[in-house]
C-alpha cells in the first residue's frame, strides 16, 4: 500500500478541479496542494469582465485557502514554490529546502503572459492580468485613469476592452493582426465584431506594432513601428499565454508547445500528469475552461486506480464581449476546408467545412449566437 500523497503544484482551476474530482472518488486519499500565491480559490475567467459587472478583487475571491482546506479536506500550503521535481525519488524539493514525497504528482501549473519585445524606458511599466494579485494592481493603477491602451487584439484583450470602454474609459487597441480575434474569426466576423466595439467607442490601431513605449509626466507614449505616436495613461499588454513548461523540462520530462502528455494526462513518467493551460494532450494545448473539467475527471480516475483517457467533445468558446456576443468553435488547424458565411446587419453564422462537406468549426455573432445548441452536434469531438 503507498500512503504517499497526491501532490498537485497550482491552485487555479485546474489544480482544484483535480482535487474536487479526487475527492468525490475517495475521501481518504491524502492531498496535497502547492501553491504559489495565497492558494484562494477565484473564477480567472470572471477578471475580463469584472468592472462592468461590478467586482471588486475582494468580491472576485470565492474562498480563501482556509476554507477550501476545510472544505475539501486537502493540505493546502500557500506561497510555496517547487525548486526541482526529482523523478527517480518520486519527491520534489522545495524553494525553503524541503523535501516532499509523492505517489502521484500533477502539475497544474498554468501559462505565463507572453511579453512583446520593445523599446523604451517605460517598458518595465506595461500591465498584464494573469491572476487575481494582477488584477488587484490592475484595478490599483486604473484609479484616476481616463485613456487605455491595450496591446493584442484576441479574445482576452477584446474582453478587456469591452469591460473598460463600457466602463466609461477611452480605449485603444492594438494588434498586427487585419481584425480582431484574428485566430478565432474569419475577415467578416472580424469586421462585424470590430465595428460592435467601436461603437461603444475603442479604437483599433490594425496592422500595426508597437516598437517603443516612454513615460511622458503621467502618461505613456507609444510610437509605432510605422511611425504614429499615441498617449496613454495606461498600457495593457494581452498579447496571448505561453504554457508554464520550466518546471517540467527542468526535471527531464518531455516538453513541446506545453507539458506533453497522453490521453490519460500522463507525462512520459507514469506517475507525474499535467492537466490546464501547462498541458500539451495529445497535440493538443487548450487554454479554456471546458478541456479542464473533462481533464480532472479521467486524471482522477487514474489516480485511485481506474486508468481513463480524456474525452474532449465539442466545446465551444463563449467571447465576454457583451457589445457583440460572441461564441467560437475553432476548426483543427490541421483540417483543409474553407469558411461558408452568412452575414447581416444582426450577425454573423460563419461554418468551416471540408472539402467534402463536413462541419470542423463555427463562429457565431450577434443574432447568430442563438443557433450554437442547434450546430454544436454536427460538430466531430476534438479529441475521441
Amino acid at each position: 500500500m503507498n500512503y504517499q500523497p497526491v501532490v498537485i503544484i497550482g491552485s487555479g482551476l485546474a489544480g482544484y478541479a483535480v482535487a474536487r474530482e479526487l475527492r468525490k472518488l475517495n475521501t481518504e486519499i491524502q492531498v496535497i496542494m502547492l501553491s504559489a500565491d495565497h492558494g484562494g480559490f477565484y473564477s480567472k475567467p470572471m477578471l475580463s469582465n469584472a468592472l462592468a459587472t461590478g467586482k471588486t478583487p475582494a468580491s472576485i475571491l470565492t474562498s480563501d485557502a482556509a476554507l477550501m482546506s476545510s472544505q475539501l479536506k486537502i493540505t493546502i500550503r500557500p506561497f510555496t514554490r517547487v525548486n526541482t521535481i526529482d523523478q527517480s525519488g518520486n519527491s520534489i524539493l522545495l524553494e525553503n529546502g524541503e523535501n516532499l514525497s509523492y505517489s502521484h504528482l500533477v502539475l497544474a501549473l498554468g501559462a505565463d503572459p507572453i511579453r512583446l519585445l520593445l523599446s523604451g524606458g517605460a517598458v518595465e511599466e506595461v500591465l498584464s492580468v494573469n491572476d487575481l494579485d494582477d488584477y488587484r494592481r490592475f484595478r490599483e493603477a486604473l484609479k484616476d485613469k481616463k485613456e487605455i491602451a491595450i496591446l493584442g487584439a484576441g479574445l482576452i484583450g477584446c474582453e478587456f476592452a469591452n469591460d473598460l470602454a463600457i466602463s466609461g474609459y477611452q480605449v485603444h487597441v492594438i494588434d498586427i493582426s487585419a481584425h480582431p480575434l484574428g485566430r478565432l474569426l474569419p475577415e467578416e466576423g472580424g469586421r462585424y465584431l470590430q465595428d460592435k466595439l467601436a461603437a461603444v467607442g475603442i479604437r483599433f490601431h490594425l496592422k500595426s506594432k508597437i516598437q517603443y513605449i516612454e513615460r511622458i509626466g503621467s502618461r505613456y507614449r507609444l510610437i509605432f513601428e510605422e511611425g504614429q505616436i499615441i498617449e496613454a495613461d495606461l498600457v495593457l499588454s494581452a498579447v496571448g499565454l505561453r504554457p508554464r513548461t520550466q518546471l517540467a523540462e527542468k526535471a527531464g520530462l518531455y516538453v513541446n508547445h506545453g507539458v506533453v502528455t497522453n490521453r490519460y494526462l500522463q507525462t512520459e513518467n507514469t506517475n507525474i500528469f499535467a492537466l490546464g493551460d501547462c498541458a500539451e494532450v495529445e497535440g493538443k494545448v487548450l487554454p479554456f475552461v471546458m478541456p479542464i473539467s473533462h481533464a480532472a475527471r479521467a486524471l482522477a480516475a487514474t489516480v485511485i486506480g481506474t486508468p481513463t483517457p480524456v474525452h474532449y467533445p465539442p466545446m465551444p468558446v463563449f467571447v465576454k464581449t457583451p457589445a457583440c456576443p460572441i461564441v467560437v468553435s475553432p476548426p483543427d488547424p490541421i483540417v483543409i476546408g474553407e469558411w461558408q458565411i452568412d452575414a447581416n446587419q444582426d450577425g454573423v453564422k460563419a461554418l468551416f467545412q471540408d472539402m467534402a462537406g463536413n462541419l470542423h468549426g463555427f463562429a457565431l455573432l450577434g443574432a447568430a449566437t442563438k443557433e450554437k445548441n442547434a450546430i454544436t452536434p454536427q460538430l466531430p469531438p476534438i479529441l475521441a
